[in-house]
């Protein structure tokens, strides 16, 4: 039993030379700084395209050309279907042939009725072939008037013969192909969109549009480059948008408030549809005393950070935050500019335990 107590207090004081002569832990520390430092509040959005339309054929045919390839940028008035015009350009031939033959008829009327109405001033005719000519005048020139319009009507159907781009943008896929027979009745032969500019619309707490507003009256806040979006795979867009639309109404079930805001798209990077997460400056940046957001630990008493005081010893600093942006903590009360605030190695270390703090970036 002796011998078994002597090996144990060999092994004791071993252990305590072994933890006397260990290195201190090494950390990260980082002064804390006033930063410039804006408000900003995140929320669920999607985006949703400048323009787009279905477009659908306005008179029925044989589909003679498609000219896109699905997927393409179009531009302003390209032609991309064109339906076989053969049926439509005779039917205009036919209507102007119509119409001459009724404005012959009416010349014919008018000269008739000019010469009855010289007979009738010298007395050498009746006053009821005048009013007979009058009639047959007016009517040859309803006739004219009847057919001019039916001419008008096969020129617009002739002209429906071909789909144009109504704006410049992005072409989708289409369900026929050359050769198929078409009609209105086909539904949406292709969905153009325009992505360049494109919006992004997501709903805000009314509290919080109410501050926001109230920022912007002031001048604290603006609704210009006041967006910025967060992709679906945690990229971030390269351009802020403006906040361009604010709705009129409070959704009831929510009460919330739509906003949009405007982006340009040039290389269309921003997809119709598709989801983002959309964050607002609700404030321009103030000069706030600010720590790393991952230097702040909890327990039951409140926030805390550890610092690193004099003689390298870590020291337990009990701190207020007011709010969390941009990934730092700011901080209202517990800290002054300078302090040395660990962000790296906490794990390792407690309260009143020697530290080998190292700026951030030092290796």
């Amino acid at each position: 039993m002796k011998l078994f107590r002597f090996l144990m207090m060999c092994v004791f004081l071993a252990g305590a030379a072994r933890a006397q002569d260990a290195p201190p832990p090494a950390v990260v520390a980082i002064p804390a700084e006033i930063r410039a430092l804006s408000e900003t509040v995140t929320f669920n959005g999607r985006l949703d395209a400048d323009r787009r339309v279905a477009l659908v054929a306005r008179v029925g045919g044989v589909l003679e050309e498609v000219g896109f390839d699905p997927g393409a940028t179009v531009e302003e008035g390209q032609v991309l279907f064109r339906i076989e015009p053969d049926l439509y350009e005779t039917a205009v031939k036919e209507a102007e042939g119509a119409l001459r033959g009724a404005e012959a008829a009416r010349d014919r009327a008018r000269l008739e009725r000019d010469r009855q109405a010289e007979l009738v001033a010298r007395e050498a005719a009746a006053q009821a072939a005048l009013d007979n000519a009058e009639a047959d005048l007016a009517a040859r020139e309803g006739d004219v008037t009847r057919l001019s319009a039916a001419l008008d009507r096969a020129r617009i159907n002739l002209s429906y013969t071909e789909i144009a781009a109504p704006f410049a943008g992005r072409i989708g896929v289409s369900p026929v192909d050359v050769g198929a027979l078409i009609a209105p009745e086909t539904g949406a032969l292709a969905t153009l969109t325009r992505l360049d500019p494109i919006h992004a619309e997501f709903s805000v707490p009314t509290a919080v549009l109410r501050n926001y507003q109230d920022r912007v009256a002031a001048g604290e806040a603006s609704v210009v480059d006041a967006v910025t979006l967060e992709l679906a795979n945690g990229g971030t867009y390269d351009r802020s948008g403006d906040v361009d639309f604010v709705d009129s109404a409070v959704s009831a079930g929510t009460d919330s408030v739509t906003l949009r805001a405007r982006f340009e798209n040039p290389d269309g990077v921003l997809l119709d549809g598709e989801l983002v997460r959309v964050t607002l400056v609700a404030q321009k940046p103030q000069g706030e005393l600010a720590v790393p957001q991952q230097a702040v630990q909890r327990d039951v008493q409140g926030a805390f950070v550890l610092v690193v005081a004099e003689g390298e010893v870590a020291e337990q600093r009990r701190v207020s935050v007011t709010r969390s942006t941009q990934g730092y903590a700011v901080i209202g009360e517990g800290l002054s500019e300078g302090d040395r605030v660990i962000t790296e190695g906490l794990n390792k270390v407690r309260p009143g335990a020697v530290v080998d703090a190292a700026p951030a970036g030092d290796g």
